[in-house]
């Protein structure tokens, strides 16, 4: 169980009240409540900071802290690494996939986490990808190679970035290079430094400090209207060029063993 469905369990006994009399107090479906108390959804953000307003609470307690008996408050001012996430949903209260293009980039370090600018952005969705929270960026640059300027990249969201794994490819949003999609160079460990490098041997790899990510995605898929060449048919002259290699490969081979 997690701690928000154990939060909103708690708390709603705490107040004395039912699940149908709670979800009549918070304007949403018993079967919700049920839902989220066992664990099977998880409130969208809008809902969870009205239940933290309601339960007089703020969000960042009742999604990272444990609401018990003995639970008390953080003092105000003292810090917190609290990460909100902005997402729309259809009709049918499913999520989006958001659309961020080039254009849009810049404005995204200052509304990633802000309900109406991700509400402005185009929206739409794809069959592959019905579990988890999934976003869409344009990329510029040949950094990425064979993955060309103008390729998008879905990405899920990465709420752990400890699960963040060497020699995978990801879109970072930092608060000094904007959106980026690199491959990671190393684990992402204490969220200290992670090390980004490019596809394309013509860049460096370099380092980004933890504290300037604002968020990771997990590449799971692009499209690019580059579609790849199809792969030459062997002439004559490769394979001969490709025997000669091998012969010398085992020749080479040979006067090491006898060395």
């Amino acid at each position: 169980m997690s701690i928000i469905s154990q939060n909103i369990k708690f708390l709603r006994k705490k107040k004395g009240l039912t699940q149908q009399a709670f979800a009549d107090e918070i304007g949403i479906k018993r079967s919700l409540v049920g839902a989220y108390e066992e664990d099977r959804a998880d409130p969208k953000y809008d809902l969870l900071k009205k239940l933290a307003l309601y339960f007089d609470v703020s969000v960042d307690d009742f999604i990272n802290e444990t609401i018990d008996e003995g639970w008390a408050p953080k003092p105000k001012g003292e810090g917190s690494n609290l990460r909100i996430l902005s997402i729309t949903v259809d009709k049918d209260e499913n999520e989006n996939i958001e659309l961020v293009p080039v254009k849009a980039s810049a404005g995204y370090l200052n509304g990633y986490a802000d309900p109406q600018f991700v509400a402005e952005l185009p929206k739409f969705h794809l069959p592959m990808f019905k579990q988890g929270t999934y976003r869409a960026f344009e990329i510029k640059g040949d950094s990425m190679l064979p993955l060309q300027t103008g390729s998008i990249i879905i990405g899920e969201y990465l709420e752990r970035w400890t699960d963040v794994k060497a020699g995978e490819t990801y879109v970072i949003i930092s608060k000094n290079d904007g959106v980026v999609y690199k491959r990671a160079g190393n684990k992402f460990k204490d969220n200290k430094k992670l090390k980004l490098v490019s596809d394309n041997p013509v860049y460096e790899p370099y380092d980004i400090n933890g504290e300037d990510i604002l968020e990771i995605w997990k590449a799971k898929g692009y499209f690019s209207t580059h579609l790849p060449e199809p792969t030459p048919e062997p002439t004559m002259e490769s394979l001969t060029s490709m025997m000669a290699q091998m012969q010398r490969s085992i020749s080479d081979l040979q006067k090491n063993n006898t060395n």
